[in-house]
Formats: C-alpha cells, sequence, structure tokens
C-alpha cells in the first residue's frame, strides 16, 4: 500500500475533461499520441490532485492526525482561510506523463502555481519547491513524443470550477494487476 494526500475533483469537473479529451481510446486523443510507445489513458475515475507522497511505510493514521493538526492550526491562524473554487486548465507533459493543470477559477491562465494550493500542498507535506498541481491523464513508456502536439488541445481549455472540502489520504493498491485508489481518511478543510 502506498500513500499519498490528494484533491479529488468533481464529477463534473472530470466528465468534461473526459469529454475535452474524446474518450479512452488512444486514437482519439489529442496529437501525438499515436506515437507514444505504450500510450495508456489514466481511467477518469482515478483522476486526483496529488498533494503529497507519503511513501510504502507511512502509517495512515500518522498521516491523517498530521492532517487534521495542520487544518486546525491554520484556521486559528487564519479563522477565515477556506480554498477557493478550482478549475481544471491548460496542459503540459513530464516525462511519460501528458497532465492537466488545476488553479483556483479567479487564478486560471496565470502560469504560476498559485499561493493557496502551495499552501495546501505544504499543508498535506509536499516539496511545495517541486509542486505543480495537476491531473495525470495519461502515460506512455516511450516512443518520439512532440509534447506540444500531445497538449495544443489542452492548452486552452478551461473546465467547470470545482470546490474541495477535504484533503484525502488515499492507499494505492494493486490487486490482480489492477491499480486501485481507495481514500482511507477524509480530512474536512474546514473543520467546524
Amino acid at each position: 500500500m502506498r500513500l499519498f494526500t490528494a484533491l479529488w475533483p468533481s464529477e463534473a469537473a472530470v466528465a468534461d475533461l473526459a469529454a475535452a479529451l474524446g474518450g479512452d481510446r488512444r486514437g482519439e486523443w489529442p496529437g501525438g499520441a499515436e506515437r507514444a510507445r505504450g500510450f495508456r489513458p489514466i481511467p477518469p475515475r482515478r483522476w486526483h490532485v496529488t498533494l503529497c507522497f507519503h511513501g510504502d511505510d507511512a502509517d495512515p493514521e500518522t498521516v491523517a492526525a498530521r492532517l487534521r493538526a495542520g487544518v486546525a492550526e491554520l484556521h486559528e491562524t487564519e479563522p477565515d482561510f477556506a480554498l477557493p473554487p478550482l478549475c481544471l486548465a491548460g496542459a503540459g507533459t513530464f516525462r511519460g506523463a501528458l497532465w492537466v493543470g488545476v488553479a483556483p477559477e479567479n487564478d486560471v491562465g496565470s502560469g504560476g502555481v498559485s499561493p493557496v494550493l502551495r499552501r495546501v500542498a505544504l499543508l498535506a507535506g509536499a516539496d511545495v519547491r517541486r509542486f505543480r498541481p495537476h491531473v495525470t491523464v495519461a502515460r506512455w513508456s516511450g516512443g518520439r513524443v512532440e509534447p506540444d502536439r500531445l497538449t495544443d488541445r489542452l492548452n486552452s481549455y478551461v473546465g467547470p470550477a470545482w470546490s474541495a472540502g477535504s484533503l484525502d489520504v488515499v492507499a494505492s493498491e494493486r490487486h490482480s494487476g489492477t491499480l486501485t485508489y481507495r481514500t482511507v481518511y477524509r480530512v474536512p478543510l474546514n473543520p467546524r
């Protein structure tokens, strides 16, 4: 079991992005996917924003307790803190991954990482110097990929706004070769 802390986009945000991507068949994906060896879309039910990986040996209860304490401290110092509505917007690639960005609704298109998302990632334990809020929508193992062609259709994409009400401690498990995600703790972002 590997643990990570995540935000889950709303069903409407996931459905809108899935429609923009054109389905889950390789041939319908943005230009360039056909040249990627081992190209595989990530099923929409697994789309999430990873805030922090905690590793294989992390204890879920300890991670959840740390998150609850961090949220409580945040609200003590900033009683009015609230995570603004978020949007899935824009796209990019990492080595072997196609992703769609995440930004506050009022900050879409700024190009940088929003301070409020950076703060929530720090609360989860992330190295915020390397943090880039995103949803991974496809992976590939090799081949000649032209990132601009792969992201072209998604660069101007902005999905519907959604609200994240909790930080979820998620277990990534493999059963009979199938990867599944299971929320083991849900820590409300507004504890009141």
